[in-house]
């Protein structure tokens, strides 16, 4: 074969075969855009009430997913039609592929078990995005859910990438509803009751506030004195808010809190320490004598 019958049976190809390539490439790229559309699409009648953000975050979930599987089946589609152009035959290709997948699959067991827990992770809708999580020891919010991996980013910016088959238990602190639970120290000579009642005060204040009243869903729950401890009398109690919000609102409360403490004279009790010099039998304490070393006394003149 010259050169001559080479150009003219290239230039042939590329009017026959080189042209459908491209057709195919170019149609790859516009279903994948109309994929990414019909995911957004599909799920957009749930995202629409602002009072259901249960129901958004599954939304973008199940989105998310439908998106890529419709890519990975899109793109392994074009390629199949692209080998075919080239005038490689499929058939041969998949039955060596199943030859050797059978003789792979003993050590792909992980990715077939990561797959089928990420499918029951997302049909019990257990985890979506936009979640607050502790899962195989790290937590952070859910940023994508895949069958095979879950990506989270913790407080500090840290992407973390777990394998759906290595989550065991899934701890999931933003679903329906949160609460922020605290304890409460004051010292023993306060008044228990007197420190509920400005408890309870703050927490209606804050609820008024229409800045935070939005995310509250019930008033403050006070359990009672919870315990005594070494320094002070633990009060216990937790406040109900909507999913992801409880940080925000204990914050607040924590800083009206201390507020209405100082306004009311109430001690929270810190670390410090009581010198008690005793008494003789009359009942009078001994005069606490103190001596400065010569170097510590010049330091304090």
């Amino acid at each position: 074969m010259d050169i001559k019958e080479l150009l003219t049976l290239s230039a042939d190809w590329l009017l026959s075969s080189g042209i459908r390539i491209a057709i195919i490439i170019i149609m790859m790229f516009i279903t994948l855009k109309l994929a990414g559309v019909l995911s957004r699409r599909l799920f957009a009648p749930f995202k629409k009430d602002k009072l259901e953000a249960e129901m958004q975050k599954r939304a973008d979930t199940l989105s998310s997913l439908l998106k890529y599987i419709l890519s990975v089946s899109i793109v392994v589609i074009a390629l199949i039609m692209i080998l075919g152009e080239f005038g490689i035959k499929i058939g041969p290709i998949l039955a060596a592929a199943g030859i050797v997948g059978l003789a792979v699959g003993f050590g792909s067991q992980q990715l077939v078990q990561d797959v089928i827990s990420g499918f029951f992770i997302l049909m019990e809708d257990q985890i979506r995005v936009g979640d607050v999580i502790n899962i195989a020891g790290k937590g952070g919010l859910v940023e994508k859910i895949t069958l095979r991996t879950t990506t989270l980013r913790d407080l500090a910016g840290n992407v973390h990438f777990v394998r759906n088959g290595h989550i065991d238990i899934v701890t999931n602190m933003t679903k329906e509803f949160s609460f922020y639970v605290f304890d409460i120290g004051v010292a023993y000579r306060e008044n228990v009751d007197e420190v509920i009642d400005v408890i309870k005060k703050v927490d209606e204040e804050l609820r008024n506030d229409t800045e935070f009243s939005g995310d509250i869903m019930e008033p403050i729950e006070i359990m009672g004195l919870d315990k005594f401890a070494d320094s002070a009398v633990v009060i216990k109690a937790r406040i109900k808010t909507k999913p992801i919000k409880q940080w925000q609102i204990g914050r607040e409360f924590n800083r009206r809190l201390k507020m209405a403490f100082d306004a009311k004279n109430i001690e929270i009790p810190f670390p410090h320490m009581t010198v008690y010099m005793g008494q003789n039998k009359d009942g009078q304490a001994p005069p606490l004598h103190v001596n400065m070393g010569t170097e510590t006394a010049e330091k304090a003149n």
